[in-house]
């Protein structure tokens, strides 16, 4: 079998007569590019949500499903980028519930007529909060398996940069500590 200059052969598992068989056939050219991958990926950690990414990649959702069942390595992308997405959402939630998701400041003329309103909208809460359930155990497992994974080439250490580790927990409860003092001492 000849292969011509710059055409890449990808392996494929060939059905015909009821048994399997490798064999190789050109990409596909509607298929997925390293730059298609990447920008699914990227969009995947900033949104959290399969079809925006896919959509943003410019490729239908069940494709990006089905490249990942038969991609092991873009599966652990996947994880990868659906575990940033997920701490994202929880900073987001926290600093949310800690500041509030709204603020406007109006700047009125003489005559009480409004020359300029500001508004300062956060993220819709509810989507966050729909996608922080839908995601919660499947990125815990992540988590768990990165962990494992770590702990491989690592002594017993504490803190591992897990927002659920003791140092994290010690870390927010100090600064949750300095806000109350800041507070009280401002007279809220």
């Amino acid at each position: 079998m000849g292969k011509s200059e710059g055409s890449v052969l990808v392996t494929q598992r060939q059905r015909a007569g009821g048994e399997s068989r490798p064999q190789q056939r050109k990409r596909r050219s509607d298929g997925w590019s390293k730059a298609d991958e990447a920008l699914f990926l990227q969009m995947l950690a900033e949104t959290c949500n399969a079809s925006e990414a896919a959509r943003a990649a410019g490729k239908c959702r069940a494709g990006a499903y089905r490249k990942r069942a038969a991609d092991p390595a873009f599966a652990r992308a996947w994880d990868e980028a659906l575990d940033m997405g997920y701490a994202e959402i929880e900073l987001m939630l926290m600093r949310a519930a800690l500041f509030g998701s709204e603020s406007e400041e109006v700047t009125s003329d003489g005559e009480g007529a409004v020359k300029a309103r500001k508004v300062r909208r956060a993220p819709d809460l509810g989507v966050a909060l729909r996608l922080f359930l839908a995601y919660r155990d499947r990125v815990a497992g992540i988590r768990a398996q990165r962990r494992v994974r770590g702990q491989a080439g690592k002594g017993a250490g504490g803190g591992d940069g897990r927002p659920d580790s003791a140092a994290a927990i010690a870390q927010v409860e100090a600064m949750m500590a300095e806000i109350a003092r800041r507070r009280a001492a401002a007279g809220a």
